[in-house]
């Protein structure tokens, strides 16, 4: 559905949507104290919705027998299809019958409902729950924030690495040169010049080049927060900005113009997708692309080590920026959230059960106790030899049918930092178990830039923010390249401007100011 469409929408069904929060309300206030508190052997109904990218479980499949009978409870949970979800979520709010757990996605249309759905008084207020949940201290203090609408917290975040996408470069290519890995634009500079002009792999050609730049100045080569597309700089008049059109960003662009013009970053980047970058780093002919913890791909390094052997390949760390900042931007910490019905107000037993639900699919288990001998993880998983069995010392999906983790709302484990996910143990190639780890130990080891915008909402910027982004890559792109002077950037910056960019820039700084944000460092 085009987000206009959204807008719209949106706009049509709010009386509906405030009728039916009415009557959500009035259902659960029609109880008396001792029917709220409820019955401590009461099975209780509890309906659940939320999106999937995949086949969901049947729904009468044994995994959701287990989890009512652990429970005591008679749960419905509703998978709908990531692509029609915010439809569809949109109709059953405004329905009237609002399900007592719902599930939002932390970017795009479903989270600019749970902002105004939160607004509109859909949702029951968790800040006297937050405290007594054992994996609270887990989840990032920036990431609570961005739970938070009117200052109070209606959502409870799905796990997500909350560290971003940062740059690597090939190890055993430096050690070949007699170079260091880069510490600054100057030695980057001077290394993605050597490794396009003096055969870092050593086979005689000229055949290698400095660094993989695809479609969308993806990767981001900001080398901190400071350089990055964050909101990290202010205005004239004291607002937020975002980091494209920020004068520090320019100097980034500069060098990777410079770094083009001499042959150091991949030809025709502006036509390169994901998957070709992906290709071109992982064939051999570059030395520096990026990488993280979580995501990574076998395939991918089994095909760098096939054709160089020696290959070693490690994380840059970030640069220290001329305020003295040294430290990459957070991811944004959460893939989701999961908000619970107004009309389950004052119903302890029922939320009792609810919260159950999300901590039994938060809890994460150690790789080396995923096995049958760990009971949470067995029955988690559907026993041994009915949803799951073992397979070089690994849990392999019989049946999801049998696991009641298929129908959890969130069973994405929350590790108490993201080190402790021990990602590596994802991976089977020896070059990338040693990355991943090398990369979880720098991100461990240094700071990271907390942007005031996360979670708050510009209508502005969900309209139009795709085709404001486009206007400063595509410009920026053409920079780079050589189509467009650097000396146009102000124009660049005015063209962003007036065509709504300083309507998003207004919106986000009331929210932040409305919300007692500011970035921070963590």
């Amino acid at each position: 559905m085009p987000k206009m469409k959204h807008f719209f929408m949106l706009t049509t069904i709010a009386s509906l949507l405030i009728f039916a929060i009415g009557c959500s309300a009035d259902k659960g206030s029609g109880n008396t104290d001792s029917s709220k508190k409820g019955k401590e052997n009461e099975t209780h109904k509890i309906n659940a919705i939320g999106y999937t990218w995949s086949e969901p479980p049947a729904k009468d499949g044994d995994g959701l027998k287990m989890l009512n009978e652990k429970l005591n409870i008679d749960y419905d949970m509703q998978f709908v299809p990531e692509s029609e979800y915010n439809e569809k979520l949109s109709a059953v709010m405004a329905s009237g019958d609002i399900p007592d757990m719902i599930a939002f996605r932390s970017q795009g249309p479903t989270r600019l409902n749970y902002y105004k759905f939160a607004k509109q008084g859909a949702f029951m207020p968790l800040d006297e729950y937050i405290d007594k949940l054992e994996y609270k201290d887990y989840i990032p203090s920036h990431v609570w924030e961005a739970m938070k609408v009117d200052g109070k917290i209606y959502g409870i975040p799905t796990y997500y690495p909350a560290y971003t996408l940062t740059p690597m470069i090939r190890k055993d290519w430096l050690d070949q040169l007699g170079l260091e890995v880069p510490t600054n634009f100057e030695e980057l500079k001077e290394v993605a010049l050597a490794f396009t002009n003096d055969d870092p792999d050593g086979n005689g050609k000229k055949d290698t080049y400095g660094l993989v730049l695809g479609s969308g100045l993806s990767p981001d080569y900001s080398f901190g927060a400071y350089y990055s597309g964050s909101w990290y700089h202010k205005n004239d008049e004291g607002q937020y900005i975002p980091g494209l059109i920020s004068e520090e960003r320019k100097e980034v662009v500069e060098m990777l113009h410079d770094l083009y013009a001499d042959g150091a970053v991949t030809p025709d980047f502006a036509l390169m997708s994901h998957d070709d970058t992906n290709k071109e780093f992982y064939s051999g002919k570059a030395g520096i692309y990026y990488g993280t913890q979580y995501g990574m791909s076998d395939p991918n390094m089994e095909t760098l080590v096939e054709i160089h052997p020696e290959a070693e390949v490690v994380p840059i760390p970030p640069f220290k920026a001329p305020d003295g900042s040294e430290g990459y931007p957070f991811e944004i910490g959460y893939l989701g959230l999961v908000a619970f019905s107004k009309a389950d107000v004052g119903n302890t037993e029922k939320i009792g059960k609810m919260l159950e639900i999300l901590r039994l699919g938060k809890q994460f288990i150690p790789w080396e106790e995923r096995n049958p001998d760990h009971q949470d993880f067995d029955w988690l998983n559907g026993i041994e030899g009915q949803g799951y069995e073992m397979e070089d010392e690994k849990a392999k999906t019989i049946d999801k049918n049998n696991q009641p983790k298929s129908y959890l709302i969130d069973a994405r484990g929350w590790p108490e930092t993201p080190a402790a996910a021990e990602d590596w143990n994802s991976y089977k190639t020896p070059q990338l178990i040693d990355l991943v780890k090398k990369f979880s130990e720098m991100h461990e080891g240094i700071e990271h830039y907390a942007d005031p915008t996360a979670g708050l909402i510009s209508e502005v910027d969900m309209d139009k923010g795709a085709d404001l982004s486009q206007i400063l890559t595509n410009a920026q792109s053409k920079m780079i390249g050589g189509e467009m002077p650097i000396t146009d950037w102000d124009k660049m910056v005015k063209e962003y401007l007036s065509k709504g960019g300083q309507e998003v820039i207004d919106e986000y700084n009331e929210a932040i100011k409305e919300n007692n944000r500011e970035g921070i460092w963590e």
